[in-house]
This record gives C-alpha cells, structure tokens and sequence, in this order.
C-alpha cells in the first residue's frame, strides 16, 4: 500500500485530468448500504436473485418484494457520503467527464454529480415487464402496504441493494400489478443474468474514449459489466488506477493501484488538488 494514498490519487489525476470514473459498492458501506462481496472478492451475502427466476416464478417474485418491502427503507433513508462528494467535486472542477456506476443507490446524483451514466439502473423507479411503464419507487411502497397492512416494513437484516432479511412466512405476501396492463413488475435494475441495455454500455464505451484514464473506485470488478471498462482501457493504454479496500479482477491491469478507504482518500485527493 503506497505510504499517502491521498497524495498518489492525486498525481495520477493531475497527469490525466479527463477521468471516466467506474464506481461500485465500496462507494456506498459509508452510506449504510451493505456491499455484496468482501476484501478477497467472494460473496458476503446470499447471492441476488436471478432475472430468470424472477420473471418465470411468481414465488420467487413474491419473495423478492417482500424483502425489498422491508429493505427499501435503508435506500430511501441513506444519505450521500464523503466519497459521492468527492467525485462531485472533480466532475465541476472539469477533471471528471463521465462516472460510470455500478451502483443502483442514485447517491452520486444525490451528491451533486450530473454526467451519470446507471450502468445497473436504479433502484428508486419500477417498470412493468409488460407495458414498460415508469413508476417511483415510492408509490409502489405505498401500494406494498396498502395490500400488506399486517406487515411492518422491518427487516431482521439488511443486505445490499435494498435485500432484507425477514421474518415470518411469505406465501401470502401480496405483490401488486402494473395499474397500466397488470403486467410483472419490477425494479428498474439490472439483476443478476440479466444483459445491461446496449444504449448505457455504449454511452460509457464513448466516455471513456474520450479520457485520458479510467479511475476505478470501490469495486471489486468482479462482474463483467464492469470489469470490461477495465479491459477496454487496457487495450487502448489508457492508464487505469484502482482505488478499492480489497483485491480486484482488474488488478494487474492498473498502473496504480492503492487500497485503503474510498471516502477519506478521494476526499484528501480533491482538496490537494483544489489547492
């Protein structure tokens, strides 16, 4: 580990002032929002759910919601931390062109960053499988308790991306339809098996033709959707750096790699160089 992380990340933006920035869960734990895999990149919690099983089991679908009824309240309630305003800070300081997120918290736009590409969506809209209708988030928590009135939105535990642990039977858990068709809803993520939409990896592919770098930053880059940046960015030599607590896929692919904290780092390496 370099002996002033802070003072690294900062040289290396200095040297490449257009970032396309590739955040993931490591940006949020400061938030409250739990994170999927530990240091050494294996899985933390139980693995998410599968789009497949999701669309094809109602039973899967009622599980689903009911944790995420009880989950969606450690989103709505979580607040941007030091490393979302970090970033913030270096998109209006003209440093940064484009953030790339894995994240599906919207906290970067909540801290004030605006070129955001949702690489995974977000968790805060709701579209129907059938119509494609857009719904917030928030009516169909209302419409959750309205059919669940003897359910508490309370969670036993909460895990990443809106997941909770509850307790009690789920096999009357009513989950509502679109009010549009009655078609399956769902959030409007991007769930495990499930492609990302061709528009959003094309928009972050241009991004990051455009930079000078690629800024890796609290990801373990253990999924392809974002790992391919990293591969992308090699190709071209575009000098990569990694800023991450643990290991990652890309590590022998960057140029500099410092591990420690994403908030306290980014945070000292915008005020450096703020000056």
């Amino acid at each position: 580990m370099s002996p002033d992380p802070a003072a690294e990340l900062a040289r290396f933006i200095a040297e490449h002032p257009r970032l396309t920035v590739l955040s993931g869960a490591g940006c949020s734990t400061a938030s409250g929002i739990p994170e999927y895999r530990d240091d050494a990149g294996a899985w933390k919690h139980p693995r998410p759910v599968q789009y497949a099983d999701f669309v094809g089991s109602e039973t899967v679908r009622r599980r689903y919601w009911a944790r995420s009824f009880a989950g969606w309240q450690r989103v709505a309630g979580a607040s941007p931390n030091s490393a979302h305003r970090a970033l913030a800070r270096l998109e209006q300081a003209g440093i940064l062109d484009t953030l790339v997120t894995q994240n599906v918290d919207n906290l970067h736009r909540r801290a004030g960053s605006r070129a955001v590409i949702d690489l995974h969506g977000v968790l805060d809209r709701v579209r129907c499988l059938g119509c494609g209708e857009i719904t917030p988030r928030a009516e169909l928590q209302q419409r959750l308790a309205e059919l669940n009135p003897e359910r508490a939105a309370g969670a036993a535990s909460f895990g990443p991306d809106g997941d909770a642990e509850v307790q009690g039977a789920l096999a009357d858990f009513i989950v509502p339809s679109c009010e549009a068709c009655g078609g399956v809803l769902k959030p409007d993520v991007v769930f495990f098996g499930e492609s990302v939409p061709r528009d959003r990896v094309e928009c972050a592919t241009d991004s990051l033709r455009r930079a000078r770098a690629l800024l890796v930053v609290g990801s373990s880059l253990m999924v392809f959707s974002g790992y391919r940046f990293a591969r992308q960015a090699h190709a071209a030599r575009q000098p990569i750096a990694i800023l991450n607590r643990g290991r990652t896929r890309a590590d022998e692919l960057a140029a500099l790699r410092l591990a420690g904290d994403c908030g306290s780092v980014l945070a000292e390496a915008a005020g450096l160089l703020a000056g």
